[in-house]
C-alpha cells in the first residue's frame, strides 16, 4: 500500500517548514495512507469511513507512533519532539499528551514525505506488518 510514497520525488522543502505546517501536511499523508489501504477491501462508504476516522485519530496516530519509536532514527526522534513541543493543549476533552504525540507523529511524517519517502512508506510498511503480527 506504499507505492505512492514510493513514487514520490524527494522536493528539499521540510527544512523550510515548521512543525506544525509539517503536522499539517503529515496528517493529509497519513489520511491518504489510510484511505488507500481500504480502497482494496469490499464494504460499505460508511464502513470505511469509520474505519479510516479510527486510524486517523490522535489516540491511534500516538499508538503507530509507539510501535515504530524503536525504528526510528535521532533525526526522526528529533523532528517528533519537536512536533510534540508545539502541539499546544489539543481539544478540550482530549489528553494533551496524547494530542502532543500524535502531532509528533504527524510532523515526522510530513518531512519524511518531502524529504524521503523511500523511509517513510519502509517505516508505514513496519506499521502494517506490526499490525499483522498481532493480529
Amino acid at each position: 500500500m506504499t507505492d505512492w510514497i514510493r513514487a514520490q520525488v524527494p522536493s528539499g522543502l521540510p527544512d523550510e517548514l515548521g512543525p506544525l505546517q509539517l503536522a499539517w501536511l503529515g496528517d493529509a499523508v497519513w489520511e491518504m495512507h489510510q484511505r488507500l489501504r481500504r480502497c482494496y477491501k469490499p464494504g460499505r462508504s460508511r464502513d470505511l469511513h469509520v474505519a479510516v476516522v479510527e486510524e486517523v485519530k490522535a489516540e491511534s496516530q500516538a499508538k503507530a507512533l509507539v510501535e515504530l519509536d524503536p525504528y526510528l532514527s535521532i533525526v526522526e526522534k528529533d523532528l517528533v519532539r519537536r512536533g510534540r513541543n508545539k502541539a499546544g493543549r489539543g481539544p478540550r476533552k482530549g489528553d494533551a499528551a496524547i494530542y502532543a504525540k500524535a502531532t509528533g507523529f504527524e510532523t515526522m511524517i510530513g518531512w519524511l514525505f518531502l524529504k524521503n519517502p523511500q523511509r517513510l512508506a519502509r517505516l508505514l510498511d513496519q506499521l502494517e506488518k506490526t499490525e499483522s503480527d498481532v493480529q
